[in-house]
């Protein structure tokens, strides 16, 4: 992409504001986006398939992704990673060179930066700096699928469930803003905790009887992040009295 390109004010904007890239001069952002080209997606498709994670390197710009697996034989979905703008995938295939067992399909109507992998890792070689981002990055990644294994390992499905609120959760006037997953299904906010859609749904209409959650026109709002932490506390506290 060229600094003339119609796209490249928001897509600089974007990438200036992410955690991969942001501590990045200008020029070396420029000299990226001379190896990327922009692609738009339709909500529904699918973007990467394993085979794909070793042929290309994708960075958002606008919209949201969710990176799953899915058991061949009952066809039931586990979203790994929700990624935004500024999010980059597939970062393990990049690290690696293997083929990773994953699917990335967009949630909304996207804008993405694409290249062939091979030529980002040309670009990281005379760019060396950017692994000061990418390795925290990568590991925040690693963290975050260790305390999902945590989890599924240890807590049960509505204290899953209130992390997951939690974890997508900021604080902001005049109410908390749920940030990714406010629109998200029953089905799919199952398939990020390992449950099924009747049981969150369960636990919802607790939720929502307490007033700490409420939902209008197929979107959640956090009414109360305050109870929303004191449930997860007191959900812990009887789990470690066990």
């Amino acid at each position: 992409m060229k600094t003339d390109s119609p796209f490249y004010p928001h897509t600089l904007k974007a990438l200036k504001e992410s955690a991969l890239f942001g501590n990045l001069a200008e020029p070396v952002i420029q000299d990226m986006l001379l190896s990327f080209r922009m692609e738009t997606w339709q909500k529904g498709a699918t973007i990467m398939e394993p085979e794909e994670t070793v042929r290309r390197f994708y960075v958002l710009i606008s919209g949201r992704v969710k990176v799953t697996r899915t058991n061949p034989e009952t066809g039931r979905e586990f979203i790994l990673f929700l990624l935004g703008s500024g999010d980059g995938f597939d970062v393990v295939s990049l690290l690696d060179g293997r083929k990773h067992n994953i699917t990335v399909v967009s949630m909304d109507d996207l804008e993405v930066l694409s290249s062939p992998i091979d030529t980002i890792h040309d670009w990281i070689e005379r760019h060396p700096e950017f692994n000061k981002a990418f390795l925290p990055y990568l590991g925040q990644q690693l963290r975050q699928i260790s305390d999902l294994a945590s989890d599924l390992a240890l807590h049960d499905t509505e204290t899953r469930l209130t992390k997951l609120f939690l974890q997508h959760t900021t604080q902001s006037n005049p109410h908390p803003r749920l940030k990714l997953i406010c629109d998200f299904s029953h089905e799919e906010l199952a398939s990020m905790i390992g449950s099924v859609r009747t049981v969150v749904n369960r636990h919802l209409q607790e939720l929502k009887k307490e007033g700490i959650i409420t939902a209008r026109r197929g979107h959640l709002e956090v009414n109360e992040l305050h109870a929303l932490g004191e449930k997860l506390g007191e959900h812990l506290r009887s789990r470690g009295k066990r």
